[in-house]
């Protein structure tokens, strides 16, 4: 039998790689992580948790805005950006340091400094080699912007969370989760702001309705929405500006040019050439349904195997790896099926289950519920912003398929919803359950009308 220095050695402390190193130590596994950059990974140091502290700080404009309906007087107040950075770096310094204890106090040996590996069961850090009977590599993705002329004046989520003054125009490019939430939270800070996406319409793989309902909202608010088009090239300008040369020939003048047109595994200085591990087509880690690698011995999880970047999918993953190396009693194949989500731009909109047309696809009879309303929040004020949320309901066995909203707190709401559908709640269970009255929540149980009955 071959002795190891470590029965599990983890690449990569973002959510994943953290929540598998603690559990496998507390299983009684002797565990090493190693971090490069920063303790939490993309989700807790320029992803989701300082992306929502921007989202509120944007909010802060529409409250303002609605408080005279309320009879407060009207205030005009002025927004500081290296204030709001400032406190969202000293929270996430914070952050950093619970990473840190909680990985020590449960028995991890932590290696801040790049990781390679040289083989199969062993990993060089700083010229030390290490040994593993298993490697987890959750290294986790990275952002990519196309190879045009100019690509170097243009920014992504990694800088933007730093920039020292905020812009006075962005130009954000792309159309999926990040795209729509920057160009929310640069909108709503006070930027001139447009988007554009080279498709006909942002957040592919949502409801139809949604998508059309929240590109209305948006334009409402003032958001320049620009789609079927793309990028060219970018020139600076004597003046520190930028000037944007899209495809059809037209020219934007912009302070700032973000891009958010997706991500690639993290892969750079891996080591992966040292091993068997194979990438699929899109550059991805090759994984079987117990996030073994084609090295034997490797296993990854996460963006870096590029199934659903969600952080709370990372740390189930990183869960089920701990309990299949460690506790195989107690694994359980992770269920991809009815996985909530939520894009938090202003307005949010959140899902569960299947979107009309996904449904469709996969041979359901379905019947539409669906509610467009002004908030009771927004009848004292004059904006005009409406809400809109929506059921997908099998015909054949009364199933609920799918949730949709857009509005505030559309996360919050679908959370709850997302365990009803686990439990297979079906549209009956719904009209049954009594609501919390007046809330916008409650409109999901009291829809009676399908469309078009």
């Amino acid at each position: 039998m071959m002795s190891f220095d470590f029965d599990l050695f983890v690449i990569g402390a973002g959510s994943g790689g953290v929540r598998a190193a603690r559990f496998s130590a507390g299983f009684g596994a002797r565990v090493a992580i190693a971090e490069s950059r920063y303790l939490g990974g993309t989700c807790v140091n320029v992803g989701c948790v300082p992306k929502k502290l921007l989202v509120y700080g944007a909010h802060f404009s529409d409250d303002f805005a609605h408080a005279p309906g309320f009879g407060w007087e009207a205030v005009h107040p002025g927004f500081d950006w290296p204030t709001l950075v400032a406190n969202k770096n000293r929270e996430i310094q914070r952050l950093n340091e619970v990473y840190r204890g909680l990985l020590i106090n449960s028995g991890v040996t932590l290696f801040e400094g790049h990781a390679t590996l040289c083989d199969a069961h062993t990993v060089s850090i700083a010229g030390q080699r290490f040994s593993a009977a298993n490697i987890l590599l959750a290294t986790g993705s990275w952002p990519q912007m196309p190879d045009i002329p100019g690509k170097e004046y243009a920014i992504t989520s990694n800088e933007a969370f730093f920039l020292k003054e905020l812009p006075r125009r962005v130009l954000v490019v792309g159309g999926g989760y990040i795209a729509v939430e920057f160009a929310s939270i640069f909108h709503g800070l006070g930027a001139q702001t447009m988007l554009l996406y080279r498709r006909e319409l942002f957040l592919r793989g949502f409801d139809r309705s949604v998508r059309e309902h929240l590109r209305d909202e948006l334009s409402k608010k003032g958001l320049s929405l620009q789609f079927n088009a793309d990028i060219a090239r970018i020139d600076k300008q004597a003046d520190g500006s930028l000037a944007a040369t899209l495809k059809d020939g037209r020219v934007l003048g912009t302070d700032c040019v973000f891009y958010a047109t997706g991500r690639r595994a993290m892969l750079d200085g891996l080591g992966l050439e040292n091993t068997a591990v194979e990438l699929d087509e899109n550059g991805f880690i090759e994984v079987d349904d117990e996030y073994r690698t084609t090295e034997p011995s490797l296993r990854a999880i996460g963006d870096v195997i590029g199934r659903v970047a969600l952080t709370p999918v990372a740390l189930a993953e990183g869960m089920a790896v701990a309990r299949r190396l460690f506790r195989p009693e107690e694994y359980r194949p992770l269920d991809y099926a009815l996985i909530p989500t939520a894009v938090f731009s202003l307005p949010n909109i959140a899902m569960v289950g299947l979107s009309e047309e996904e449904a469709v696809r996969r041979g359901h009879r379905v019947m539409l519920f669906e509610s467009r309303f002004r908030p009771l929040q927004l009848t004292l004020t004059g904006s005009q912003e409406r809400a809109l949320i929506k059921l997908v309901v099998d015909v054949d066995n009364d199933r609920v398929l799918g949730c949709h909203m857009v509005g505030p707190e559309a996360g919050e709401i679908l959370q709850g919803l997302a365990v009803a559908l686990k439990a297979g709640a079906t549209k009956a269970v719904f009209d049954e359950t009594l609501g919390i009255h007046p809330t916008m929540a409650e409109e999901f149980v009291t829809l009676r009308t399908p469309l078009g009955g």
